[in-house]
């Protein structure tokens, strides 16, 4: 009897302790491996929609909307290097969840094999697609994007833009770009040249990975020069995390889940504070 008592006792606590690591990972968004499951699982209403951005060009883009009772804050979501994949669309869906409309748009829009997108092609060759984008037409499409979400019916005029890697550079950079942008979020993207900051109008926040020298040995520069010019930097660095810690949150022994744990809802803070909730 003692030792069914004991057993019945580690069953319990073992559930307890899944349950509670299932309420961490509901507040989040899913790893790489869980973002089909979370797609599939989601009760917010996602859709693709094809957005003109000018010049004979369109932006296949994927739509993920809050369920609330009053107009939304729009968040655009810029992959990484890898083209819009169905991780990237499950952030949107978190996103959503935090009372955003989450807006992705595919930067390979157009680029892949008969005039298709990301899901044409592999990893491999989605990394030259985007190496070979030009910033005036990464800039355009997300001009339109923003256009187009901010004017949807149940949005209201104010967006910010969240990247992640490649994605991350373009976040930092399109906030020298666009004096209308509200806030710009960069996970473990390059900060761009000094030169290139005196065009920042929004307040931005980087969230980075300790082990990731490649990107941090730029965040010093910026800083230096945000501040000297009076702009809104902050940043934080998550220890023992590595590259794409968001994505990859079951590597490197724990770190990544537990950078996850603090920069996603530092990054929620941060967006309805400049958005607006």
């Amino acid at each position: 009897m003692r030792k069914i008592s004991i057993l019945a006792g580690l069953f319990a606590a073992l559930l307890l302790n899944t349950a509670a690591f299932a309420a961490v990972k509901e507040g989040l968004p899913p790893g790489e491996g869980d973002a089909r499951a979370r797609l599939n699982g989601t009760p917010r209403h996602g859709e693709w929609v094809t957005v003109d951005a000018g010049a004979g060009d369109s932006v296949d883009t994927w739509i993920v909307y809050p369920e609330r009772s009053g107009g939304a804050p729009v968040v655009i979501v810029v992959h990484e290097i890898f083209g819009l994949t169905d991780w990237i669309r499950a952030v949107a869906d978190q996103l959503a969840a935090e009372g955003f409309i989450a807006v992705a748009p595919d930067f390979l829009s157009g680029k892949g094999p008969g005039g298709k997108g990301s899901s044409s092609v592999d990893g491999d060759a989605a990394r030259g697609l985007v190496r070979a984008l030009g910033w005036d037409e990464i800039v355009r499409r997300l001009d339109a994007v923003a256009e187009y979400a901010v004017s949807l019916p149940s949005a209201v005029r104010s967006y910010g833009v969240v990247g992640f890697c490649w994605g991350g550079m373009v976040s930092f950079a399109y906030a020298a770009e666009q004096p209308s942008l509200g806030a710009s979020v960069v996970y473990y993207g390059t900060s761009p040249a000094t030169e290139k900051l005196a065009g920042v109008r929004a307040p931005v926040l980087g969230l980075y990975g300790g082990d990731d020298n490649r990107v941090n040995a730029t965040i010093g520069p910026a800083e230096a020069e945000m501040k000297r010019l009076g702009k809104r930097y902050e940043y934080e660095i998550y220890d023992g995390a590595g590259h794409a810690f968001l994505r990859a949150q079951d590597a490197r022994e724990g770190s990544n889940l537990r950078a996850t744990e603090k920069a996603w809802p530092r990054m929620v803070r941060f967006l309805r504070a400049e958005l607006g909730s």
